[in-house]
């Protein structure tokens, strides 16, 4: 199976996704959107199932990277965990700014998406754990708590027209107080 056609399958499954949402798309309209025949997409994919829930798989796969180049990166523990956040906070804002429809594939009780957002929650919980446990935690916080509070921040900051805006303070008044210092934003 070609990657790069696959590659054109899930890209053609997104623009399908952001015009008609899941429920709407047909293997056509997927089809269409590449210019081949339907038979010609079901060489990379099953169904339409199966390829919004690859779609899914290859989005979240994609930020899960960026959180975890962010946390190996040669940083102070506030920016690697800041890092982190961001690649969470970036894929629902990048999702929901497309369309309405996008946001779909981030709903976690979705029978096709649900583990797989569930998968991605846990492993981004998973590398803030190890950050907070390197960098540690004043003594009433556990390093898994730190890591529930910000995912509860930027699931927060995720359903707040400026969350983009929001998130530099947001995030600083936190990790100020979960990491015991002061913690500022670096201008970008």
């Amino acid at each position: 199976m070609g990657t790069d056609r696959l590659d054109e399958v899930l890209d053609a499954t997104y623009d399908s996704l952001t015009r008609y949402g899941v429920r709407r798309t047909t293997m056509d309209d997927i089809a269409s959107t590449m210019g081949v025949s339907r038979s010609a997409v079901y060489q990379y994919v099953r169904n339409k199932d199966d390829a919004f829930r690859r779609l899914a798989e290859r989005l979240h796969a994609e930020a899960l990277a960026r959180a975890r180049q962010a946390a190996a990166d040669d940083t102070s523990s506030a920016e690697r965990i800041r890092g982190v956040l961001a690649a969470k906070l970036d894929l629902v804002l990048r999702l929901a700014g497309d369309s309405p429809h996008s946001a779909e594939l981030l709903d976690a009780k979705a029978r096709l998406f649900g583990d797989i957002c569930h998968g991605f929650t846990g492993s981004l919980r998973h590398l803030l754990i190890d950050l907070f446990t390197e960098a540690g935690t004043p003594a009433t916080v556990e390093p898994a708590e730190a890591a529930d509070i910000c995912i509860a921040l930027v699931i927060g900051l995720e359903s707040v027209s400026d969350g983009r805006h929001l998130f530099g303070p947001a995030t600083d008044a936190l990790l100020t107080g979960l990491l015991g210092s002061p913690v500022t934003t670096t201008p970008e």
